[in-house]
């Protein structure tokens, strides 16, 4: 029996009744730390002037970049925990999984770009501000927002025009490709190879093209005369050689492996590290060992508190992160 479907039910953590407020906390807790850590860091990469180099472009765009891709998700989910109503439209949950592929796409790209910024910093460093230049700079994060924005609308027009029938709910905490796919009658196998055309696409060549880029670079760092030359180095690429395994790692596990019918409790817990823990572990991995990005926010806290005690005890805490990260 085929029936048009209006609304479908998102599941959610439903199964843990008695622990909906705690995980409404907890996901406020962490939605606000991700709206204010990843808003700070783009704040200060645009008002400090010592922060105007291509690698801080490339990471105010990450950090613009995480605050929509968390909010493609996070807010449905607080509002689904909160209220127990957990009904979403057809439309909306189109819309949901349409900004989540682009955002998750052009995250994937943004990343690849920045991986390139470091080869070449790295790998050509006097030809570094002649490759890298601002009018680069500007296509190189365009091309990573527009380019999957046509795929994914007709990625997702195509699987909702796809006939639903038997059970509307979703078990998950938002409108993924694969327990909306578990959803629809017939055949499905075209739909499923296309997610994964789009997964290697996206997700596995970026990172294989940034793996290579690192190979080459640690290659390059390897090679420097000095151990303190060697340190710098890898002190500008280990932050974001660290966001590509977290980041990546979870995605391809999540959409490259099989399908299997008593996979969804795995595939919740994948979900929640690639859209929740690593979007508020990134602004950590970049600032805590990073001292110009340091220096940004004391001066940011200066201006704001200009007689308080924060600075002195944030360059306290840097001090006792450092030692520890390294």
């Amino acid at each position: 029996n085929l029936t048009e479907l209006m609304e479908f039910v998102l599941l959610g953590f439903a199964d843990m009744p008695h622990l909906q407020w705690f995980l409404f906390g907890l996901f406020l807790i962490i939605y606000i730390i991700i709206l204010m850590s990843n808003g700070t860091i783009f704040l200060i990469t645009k008002m400090d002037p010592a922060l105007q180099s291509p690698m801080y472009f490339f990471l105010a765009n990450f950090s613009f970049l995480e605050i929509c891709y968390v909010s493609a998700t996070l807010p449905r989910m607080l509002m689904n925990l909160g209220t127990q109503r957990r009904r979403i439209s057809l439309v909306a949950c189109a819309t949901q999984m349409c900004f989540f592929l682009m955002f998750g796409g052009t995250e994937c790209l943004l990343l690849l770009v920045m991986a390139y910024d470091r080869f070449v910093a790295i790998c050509n460093p006097l030809h570094y501000p002649l490759v890298m230049n601002h009018r680069v700079c500007i296509q190189l994060v365009t091309a990573s927002w527009v380019i999957g924005i046509p795929v994914q609308i007709g990625h997702t027009y195509q699987i909702f025009s796809l006939p639903f029938c038997g059970s509307k709910q979703i078990n998950h905490f938002f409108c993924d490709i694969p327990p909306i796919v578990k959803l629809t009658c017939g055949d499905t196998f075209v739909n499923e190879i296309l997610v994964y055309i789009l997964s290697v696409l996206f997700v596995m060549v970026p990172f294989l093209l940034i793996l290579g880029s690192y190979s080459k670079i640690i290659s390059i760092i390897l090679k420097l005369p000095s151990a303190t030359s060697q340190a710098k180095a890898f002190s500008t690429c280990s932050p974001h050689l660290m966001v590509v395994v977290l980041f990546f790692g979870s995605g391809i596990i999540a959409y490259l492996k099989p399908n299997t019918r008593h996979s969804e409790g795995n595939d919740k817990v994948l979900s929640l590290f690639y859209t929740t823990l690593t979007p508020m572990f990134n602004p950590m991995i970049y600032s805590l060992r990073n001292k110009d990005v340091i220096m940004a926010l004391r001066k940011l806290l200066y201006l704001v508190f200009p007689n308080s005690t924060i600075i002195s005890k944030l360059k306290i805490s840097y001090n006792v992160v450092r030692t520890f990260c390294t």
